[in-house]
């Protein structure tokens, strides 16, 4: 099964992103923008994973998970992968708790590929939430430019989500777990 682990949006995230958006997705109908309830931050990617991993990874990505205190983020301002010039990924930054998020995300990672994951992203989390995608190279730097001042509303992340992907004419993602972030807040009385 194909599987990631990240963070949901709650809704009211998602509308106030989605109608940010909206004037933006009229003027650049050539991109594929995905249903906003497909939207979340991936903090690792695993790929495809075996069935008979689940047990061991469910454990470890619940104990890293344990590890974590409750994270408040939000999404600001606007970028583009590789390059605002020659985009194929469009999307808007993930900030607040960002060293901690990283951190969790390796911390996952790490644990994805003990314990059989063997597909899993190594790559150091640059947290984002894609916002939108183009099939060639596409020069998105007056899109980045415009929607480069969004400032969302602050939402506290709780719990990382194991997430199976439903590929086809429709993506769907599928929960297959969630394991809450538990541990004291630094500086915070346990």
């Amino acid at each position: 099964m194909r599987l990631f682990v990240g963070l949901p949006l709650p809704q009211r995230v998602r509308d106030e992103l989605g109608r940010a958006l909206e004037p933006h997705r009229a003027a650049w109908p050539g991109l594929r923008w995905p249903d906003p309830e497909t939207w979340h931050v991936t903090l690792s990617f695993l790929g495809e994973v075996p069935e008979t991993v689940l047990p061991d990874l469910e454990t470890r990505l619940a104990r890293a998970a344990s590890r974590y205190a409750p994270m408040t983020l939000s999404l600001v301002g606007a970028g583009a992968f590789p390059s605002a010039h020659r985009a194929r990924v469009f999307w808007t930054g993930v900030y607040g708790c960002r060293p901690q998020l990283v951190r969790l995300a390796d911390s996952l990672g790490a644990g994805a590929l003990r314990a059989g994951a063997v597909h899993a992203d190594r790559r150091r989390l640059r947290p984002h939430l894609t916002l939108a995608r183009s099939r060639a190279d596409a020069d998105l730097q007056r899109l980045v430019e415009d929607f480069g001042s969004f400032a969302g509303t602050g939402w506290e992340a709780g719990a990382v989500h194991l997430v199976r992907s439903h590929l086809g004419a429709a993506v769907r993602y599928e929960t297959v777990a969630e394991y809450p972030l538990v541990a004291p807040a630094p500086g915070g009385r346990s």
